[in-house]
């Protein structure tokens, strides 16, 4: 059963640094076998590939690319329900992450001099989707559209073949919905690897996003630097702070959204946190009778035993603080007035604002972003947008007469530094 405790700032500190602890392991081992795969496939390409491909999913396919044509025929048997679902869901995720995009600009001045900023997407993006029991559809749309909207030149997507050799449908159905390019049925460190460093046949991107097990997210970081990534995506978390507004069917609703999180592995993380004790309680014997029904009831166990907590405070401003210091993936605020707490929720991934905002209605629908910075890292990380997807670059134009007015700055600073040949640059166009 989920434990309640009354949370001191101490209690609360000591929490928080427990749930960091369990994902700031570095599994040595983990590395250096996924150091060996990134080398090999670096060096011999798609026999490595395939040969990883067969040690690992049981099955290569003679060739990785399912064409446009393979995608028809295979969604073709896809349920026309779900397609609108995951159509309406797209058109939404269009729309909030539209009004992210940046345009280029030029400032001119009145004395001639121009300055400005070029925007443009990345010429090749990579993106990773799990397959087999982990096999998430709308992770797709979250990933693609936004890339789309940044205008990446080309989006080519892998995802293992699974034992029974076929990828999943839905997969490729969101993958066509979202505007995929390229498909390559493979996955593991080894599809990383192969985005990163270019095959005989995978090409070769600039950025690899998308979430995945130890050995994808492994080699993410270890590529980091050759390529782009998003983040290290660590365990799901959700928070939820209550106040005393909650009527009992609202209890009902608080105890569905923490096993939410809780199914998604052993390692997942739900908290409430509330002034009122009887609140506690409640929700607590709730969250163990709804959790009898559910399919994935022996990981929701075990997550909410190990890393699950109810945390009676003094007040809602202490609720607040805790929030912020935890800087959750989700976090939810069941109060009577959640719009008011805005302004003070300085650290979270994505913030639900009031009782019919759940957690799900973002994973799936509303249209921000799902892809979130976990394990605190809310604090200085933001959720995967459109600015993920471009790069910029600066450029100046100066006129004769005005580097000749700033020359002597410039060289002045220079010479401070003793970077003598940055100032002999300006000198000798003085001397023309």
């Amino acid at each position: 059963m989920i434990r309640i405790v009354k949370g001191d700032r101490a209690y609360c500190e000591a929490f928080i640094q427990s749930l960091k602890a369990r994902v700031s392991e570095n599994d040595r081992s983990v590395e250096d076998k996924v150091a060996e795969i990134l080398n090999d496939v670096r060096d011999n390409g798609d026999e490595a590939v395939r040969r990883y491909t067969m040690k690992f999913d049981g099955w290569a396919p003679e060739k990785a690319e399912i064409t446009k044509e393979e995608i028809d025929a295979l969604t073709a048997d896809c349920d026309p329900a779900f397609i609108a679902s995951m159509e309406r869901a797209a058109e939404n995720i269009r729309a909030f992450h539209a009004r992210q995009k940046q345009q280029s600009r030029i400032d001119p001045s009145p004395t001639g001099v121009l300055m400005g900023q070029r925007v443009r997407g990345l010429h090749r993006v990579g993106v990773y989707v799990p397959g087999g029991t982990a096999a998430y559809p709308s992770s797709v749309l979250m990933n693609v559209i936004p890339a789309k909207i940044a205008e990446v030149g080309e989006i080519v997507m892998v995802t293992p073949p699974g034992r029974t050799g076929k990828p999943d449908k839905n997969i490729l159905a969101a993958a066509r919905i979202a505007g995929v390019d390229r498909v390559f049925l493979i996955g593991g460190a080894q599809a990383v690897a192969a985005l990163a460093y270019g095959t005989e046949t995978v090409p070769k991107v600039d950025k690899v996003v998308g979430p995945g097990n130890i050995f994808v997210a492994t080699a993410k970081k270890l590529l980091y630097g050759t390529i782009d990534i998003d983040m290290i995506a660590g365990p799901s978390e959700i928070l939820v702070i209550a106040d005393k507004t909650a009527k009992p069917e609202f209890l009902a609703w608080v105890a569905a959204d923490l096993l939410s999180q809780a199914e998604h592995d052993r390692m997942a993380s739900a908290i409430l946190i509330t002034p009122e004790e009887d609140l506690a309680k409640a929700t607590a014997a709730e969250i163990e009778r709804q959790m009898q029904a559910l399919l994935r009831k022996d990981i929701i166990k075990e997550s909410i035993e190990n890393f699950g907590a109810i945390i009676v405070c003094e007040n809602m401003a202490e609720a607040v603080d805790f929030a912020n210091e935890l800087a959750p993936e989700h976090l939810e605020v069941c109060c009577e007035n959640p719009l008011e707490y805005i302004g003070k929720l300085d650290n979270a991934g994505s913030v639900f604002l009031g009782n019919y905002s759940p957690e799900p209605l973002g994973d799936y629908f509303a249209g921000p972003n799902h892809v979130l910075p976990t394990s605190g890292t809310a604090r200085f990380f933001s959720p995967l947008s459109v600015d993920d997807f471009i790069k910029k670059s600066s450029f100046i134009y100066y006129t004769e007469a005005e580097l000749l007015k700033a020359a002597d700055d410039i060289i002045r600073i220079a010479e401070t530094e003793e970077l003598t040949a940055h100032a002999n640059s300006i000198a000798v166009r003085k001397k023309k």
